[in-house]
């Protein structure tokens, strides 16, 4: 049960002894209602139900089956007690809780300790479309959509991934996923790190590895491309790189960033490859309606494609439609192939969640950093990206149970099923340069004509693999060795 007092825990035991009407309603008076959970106090205790008081001095009940059957007691952020006998085992008269109201009937809440966060952004030209910083305004003014800066883990990797299939690599390059002892200065010493599961699975399409999160194929991908190299290309793609650690733990998304920036990066994986800017104000107007100021912002010009523009437009930096064009910062070809992989995720990966909005152009990609301690889910479809967030303030673990497919997606769920209501669910068209061909999903090379497991990829019309029996060569996704790594088998 919450307490009678408005301090900082709105779900402290009460501290004061079981007060007449009048006083409860006064001390009901000073409980804010935080995100539409209201105070009310206990007034009743029965066999299956309890009677309440509210703040606007109505009285009501709330039922054994709506929330309090299901209490249990807190033990830790792993386990919970034994389920209650009755209503007289979770609150006692003079209790003050949260309630809510769902189906005409109150429930028994109680405002969570931990928080959330959410920013949705039109990709064509960055406007913010919701941004929520926290849970319950009333509580905390704290605004941890643009201003909490939290490790976003496996939710950084798609853009290392674009960074080495710009350089070269291919969605069927393959990487050992193999566990490897890290040497380095930079990270303090000797660092260990592993798969969600402590499993390994040997070498690896690139493609699989986004698909299914693999901790190991990534750092080993990041080695042979380089950290310089990431990190030239995230600045490239509008992430503030200052402060970004030069060393291999970038891999696994442990420079920390608020989730505004993270779907900033993302709105270029929904647009095709430009960078857009978020925005919040569209335009100002005065007492008489008149508009006394308006954004404008770099906006990607979806007519614009396929089509050659004139010389003034690439002058005045405009487009067909006379607004200032977003540059392009993404290859587009390596853009389709990443947006391809990131669909895999909703398909067949760690968002599969995802597929109860029974849409075909989703895409994005699951975050979890250690403890589990922070949880996020970024994704997308052409015409909105949004990023959600959930952790503890203080930085406490959220539970061994919960991931950035398991707390943050279900929100992303939620929030995306009314975004997307009028938006078409189309497929993307394929570039110009990309070729479809049959690969060997085992080596990654053109797979031959009695190959009876072979699947089809994508890649630029220049990295075509070659047929198995001609490889050998050296060439980008390699497994390769280097002084500070040691494989472990």
């Amino acid at each position: 049960p919450a307490t009678a007092d408005a301090g900082s825990d709105p779900n402290a035991p009460p501290v004061t002894a079981p007060l007449p009407r009048e006083a409860w309603l006064a001390t009901l008076a000073e409980l804010p209602a935080v995100a539409g959970l209201a105070p009310a106090a206990v007034t009743t205790v029965e066999a299956d139900r309890v009677r309440i008081l509210l703040a606007d001095g109505s009285e009501d009940e709330v039922l054994w089956e709506n929330g309090l059957r299901q209490a249990r007691p807190y033990l830790s952020e792993n386990a919970v007690g034994g389920a209650p006998g009755s209503p007289a085992d979770v609150l006692a008269v003079g209790d003050v809780i949260r309630v809510d109201r769902r189906n005409d009937a109150w429930r028994l809440s109680q405002v969570p300790a931990a928080q959330a966060a959410l920013v949705s952004l039109d990709p064509d030209d960055g406007a913010i479309l919701s941004l929520v910083g926290g849970i319950g305004f009333e509580l905390s003014k704290f605004n941890r959509a643009t201003q909490a800066e939290r490790q976003p883990g496996s939710n950084f990797k798609p853009f290392l991934y674009a960074a080495a299939l710009d350089a070269g690599f291919t969605a069927a390059s393959i990487i050992n996923d193999a566990p490897i002892v890290l040497e380095d200065a930079s990270l303090e010493g000797i660092w260990r790190p592993e798969n969600d599961g402590g499993k390994f699975y040997g070498p690896t399409r690139l493609r699989w590895a986004l698909t299914k999160s693999r901790n190991l194929v990534s750092i080993r991908l990041l080695r042979q491309l380089g950290v310089s190299r990431l990190i030239d290309y995230a600045g490239q793609l509008g992430f503030d790189t200052s402060d970004f650690a030069p060393d291999l733990s970038l891999a696994l998304g442990t420079h920390a960033m608020a989730p505004l920036e993270l779907a900033a990066a993302y709105a270029v994986l929904a647009n095709g490859g430009y960078r857009v800017e978020p925005y919040l104000i569209a335009r100002v107007d005065d007492s008489a309606g008149e508009t006394v100021w308006a954004a404008d912002p770099v906006r990607v010009c979806r007519d614009c494609e396929g089509r050659e523009l004139s010389m003034e437009e690439i002058l005045a930096g405009e487009d067909a439609n006379g607004h200032r064009s977003a540059g392009r910062v993404m290859d587009e070809r390596v853009n389709f192939i990443l947006d391809d992989m990131l669909q895999d995720v909703i398909t067949r990966g760690t968002g599969r969640r995802a597929l109860t909005l029974k849409r075909k152009d989703l895409a994005g990609k699951t975050g979890t950093t250690n403890g589990p301690m922070d949880a996020w889910f970024s994704g997308y479809n052409r015409d909105v990206v949004t990023t959600t967030w959930v952790g503890f303030d203080a930085y406490t673990p959220l539970g061994r149970r919960e991931f950035g497919g398991t707390a943050a997606l279900p929100i992303w769920i939620d929030f995306m099923r009314e975004a997307l209501a009028d938006s078409p669910d189309r497929e993307r068209p394929v570039p110009a340069g990309i070729a479809s061909v049959r690969i060997n999903p085992e080596t990654g090379r053109l797979a031959g004509a009695g190959d009876s497991d072979a699947i089809f990829e994508y890649f630029r019309e220049e990295y075509v693999p070659e047929p198995a029996e001609g490889g050998g060569e050296d060439v980008p996704g390699k497994t390769g060795t280097d002084d500070l790594i040691r494989d472990i088998f």
